[in-house]
């Protein structure tokens, strides 16, 4: 039995030599703290949802993932594998280790801080937050993909898309970024869709849409995931002007009031007809089985989240 230990996940930065430090960094906190655990380190990122399985299969109540964005998709995933029974036994936490840490930044965990991290999920002050969750076809058999942050179509998952292939290829992270921005100067951005959101049918070309449950890097940045509603983005397809402004309007919180963003908030499934040859991804993960037509929605309350303790009960 492992009531009182944590079953850890050890997922090291893609692209980064000696992570090892990083590791050893972590193991110092968590030992000072008197934290009694085990770890298993991620072999690749495909490889977080096997073990985030094999921990609860061998009765770890306590799962922290050290980690991304996508990482943390992964054990999410992984853990809506069991039945509620076992779910509800068991709390999930982060300590950030990524490029991309979205959803543990929402709630005030920092990858620069991982000594106030540890002492927070010491504390083990649990939250039922909200999962978005994606209903898709696949070889004519329903499938379900889940999500703590955002799901995006169109130009977000290209970029995500257009990094894995690249990042094969130069293999540095920030060149990665580079190559893939470049790659995209000379695609189309824009694609013929059809949506349906609450009463409304979109029919035209967009260049994204991003579904949040979470503030999904500032393309829903009013979305919290903990009110039943998932906030959408609709962006169409601005001039080069228009889309330098877009960006300066992203990093200072403006985004919503872009003339090319249209947003929604919406307690009902969003229904996705045709996205013709958009890429669809989840967290960061680009989903390469799924195809319109598909639809995205929301389960309530459904996973035991670690909070840091200095939160407001509505916060």
């Amino acid at each position: 039995m492992q009531q009182d230990r944590w079953g850890i996940v050890y997922c090291p930065k893609p692209g980064v030599r000696r992570t090892h430090k990083r590791w050893e960094h972590i193991k110092e906190l968590l030992d000072a703290q008197d934290i009694a655990y085990d770890f298993v380190q991620s072999e690749n990122a495909e490889s977080v949802l096997r073990l985030t399985k094999m921990l609860v299969d061998n009765d770890y109540k306590t799962i922290v993932i050290v980690g991304g964005d996508s990482a943390l998709n992964r054990a999410l995933n992984g853990l809506l594998t069991f039945d509620d029974d076992v779910r509800q036994q068991i709390a999930l936490g982060v300590i950030p280790n990524g490029r991309g840490n979205d959803f543990a930044s929402f709630w005030g965990f920092d990858e620069h801080n991982d000594e106030e991290t540890i002492a927070w999920l010491k504390a083990r002050r649990i939250r039922k937050v909200d999962v978005g969750v994606l209903h898709y076809q696949d070889q004519g058999e329903t499938r379900h993909h889940y999500f703590f942050n955002c799901l995006n179509v169109g130009l977000v998952a290209n970029i995500m898309k257009i990094k894995f292939k690249t990042r094969r290829i130069f293999g540095l992270t920030t060149l990665t970024y580079f190559a893939s921005m470049i790659v995209l100067l000379f695609q189309r951005m824009e694609t013929k869709m059809k949506i349906r959101i609450n009463e409304e049918t979109i029919n035209r070309k967009v260049m994204s849409v991003c579904v949040g449950n979470s503030k999904a890097y500032g393309l829903t940045p009013n979305a919290v995931p903990y009110n039943g509603m998932l906030d959408v983005s609709i962006i169409a397809y601005p001039e080069v002007r228009q889309l330098i402004e877009g960006l300066r309007m992203l990093f200072t919180g403006k985004f919503l009031s872009h003339k090319s963003v249209r947003s929604y908030r919406t307690p009902r499934k969003i229904q996705f007809f045709d996205i013709r040859k958009a890429s669809v991804s989840t967290d960061g993960i680009v989903l390469t089985d799924v195809h319109a037509p598909f639809k995205v929605g929301l389960i309530q309350e459904h996973i035991n989240l670690i909070i840091p303790s200095s939160l407001s009960p509505f916060g």
